[in-house]
């Protein structure tokens, strides 16, 4: 009977650790030595407004507080490979963590303590909340008067942008195209209207005829560029 009764439940653990999401945590120390290698990816899951403020090199940009543009920021990471994710203290990137997890991400590893902890531990952050801001006028008069140019508002911690890149740089070659720093530029996209990235707008003359959010063909920008 005792047998029976062993072999009844020994399925039945299997099932339940097979449902259990795996958590893996790290402290700043060692978050540090394993974001250096390929093939991975890091993710701060503040407001934009929180990045600007300091941020860990290279990591990508999705407000988890912001679900509409944390779903469409996160469909552009790779499944497949490694997410080192963070946030000011742990309590957003577990939650981003364990949706993701939920939602086919492979392996999610996450900073013990959030960027507080990597702060208290004399990690580097970078930072540009303190770069001057391209005014209204400034950008106006960047804007040719007598041609058709491609405006490119981008950031490199926004997912989509980076997977726009390329074909941006395509377009590149045979058009005029000026690229803007919306990760600086928060109050020139306040009063452009501009609330997800990247944005593409054409302009004619100095006028603009086309605007498009989110991602384009190449064969698309050439169509309104022409």
């Amino acid at each position: 009977m005792k047998n029976v009764i062993i072999a009844f439940l020994f399925p039945v653990c299997l099932s339940c650790n097979a449902q259990q999401p795996s958590t893996a945590k790290m402290k700043p120390e060692n978050f540090q030595k394993a974001i250096q290698s390929e093939n991975i990816q890091i993710l701060d899951v503040r407001t934009a407004g929180e990045y600007n403020g300091g941020h860990i090199k290279n990591s990508l940009q999705a407000d988890w507080n912001n679900q509409a543009q944390f779903k469409d920021r996160i469909q552009y990471v790779d499944k497949d490979k490694p997410v080192y994710i963070y946030c000011l203290a742990g309590g957003r990137s577990n939650a981003a963590a364990n949706w993701m997890r939920d939602n086919g991400f492979k392996n999610i590893i996450e900073l013990e303590g959030g960027i507080n902890a990597w702060r208290a531990n004399n990690k580097p952050v970078e930072g540009n909340s303190n770069e001057p801001q391209l005014t209204m006028e400034q950008y106006i008069s960047s804007i040719p008067n007598n041609k058709t140019v491609l405006v490119d508002f981008g950031a490199i911690w926004c997912p989509p942008c980076i997977k726009m890149a390329p074909v941006v740089n395509e377009v590149e070659k045979t058009n005029t195209v000026i690229k803007i720093d919306a990760g600086t530029n928060t109050t020139l996209l306040k009063e452009m209207n501009i609330e997800a990235l990247p944005v593409f707008i054409v302009y004619k003359n100095g006028k603009e005829v086309w605007r498009q959010q989110g991602i384009v063909t190449k064969e698309e920008l050439l169509k309104q560029l022409n």
